[in-house]
């Protein structure tokens, strides 16, 4: 069977960037490793990010097809899915540190890898049977983003057979987030009594016009 253009490119682009920075990464570089001409490059990814974002899909994919998540809490079944998500990194790992030493030079490149991020652990919750619709699941899914890049970069120093350093540092920041979320859901049940006659003020102006 044909070999899709599209992993190949994905394949490219981690080779390269496990041997060169980011920056010295054109696209004729990537259509020449991919074997693929500029045309159909063009045709699959319309910059270097989206071939990034098309390699995070296919790590999601993989973490996805892995089976359910072990754990009777979601919080044991999140750390399951995530720890997942590290082992089908670890192949890929030279150039995700170099991709990350650009990211940390460029400020212009942390927003759209947070995006990146956002989008796979929208997925990496609903797998641990955890929510990310509404104004809590966003705060919860925001909050994941940022602990995930702090594990992220204790995973890629951490060069232990067990990944102690990684399981220990992803432990602190799901009990660290996991407080957190309580402590809002308190806050907004606390809140919500209060906020109702002004909720019912705002509907009876509204159904006036």
């Amino acid at each position: 069977m044909k070999a899709d253009p599209r992993e190949k490119i994905v394949d490219a682009l981690m080779g390269l960037a496990a041997e060169k920075p980011w920056d010295d990464i054109t696209l004729a570089d990537l259509a020449d490793r991919a074997g693929v001409t500029l045309a159909q490059f063009r045709d699959c990814f319309p910059s270097k990010g989206a071939v990034l974002g098309g390699f995070t899909r296919r790590i999601d994919k993989l973490v996805l097809e892995g089976g359910e998540a072990a754990g009777e809490s979601a919080r044991d079944r999140l750390f399951d899915v995530l720890m997942r998500r590290f082992d089908a990194m670890a192949p890929y790992k030279p150039a995700l540190q170099n991709i990350n030493d650009w990211a940390m030079r460029d400020p212009l490149a942390l927003p759209a890898l947070n995006q990146l991020a956002l989008n796979s652990l929208r997925f990496m919750l609903e797998a641990a049977g955890l929510s990310s619709e509404g104004p809590l699941g966003a705060l919860k899914l925001q909050g994941l983003a940022l602990a995930w890049t702090h594990v992220f970069h204790v995973w890629l120093a951490d060069d232990s057979a067990d990944h102690a350093k990684t399981m220990s540092a992803l432990d602190r920041e799901l009990t660290r987030g996991e407080s957190y979320v309580e402590r809002t859901e308190e806050a907004r049940k606390r809140l919500e009594p209060l906020a109702k006659p002004f909720l019912g003020l705002a509907e009876r102006i509204l159904s006036r016009f």
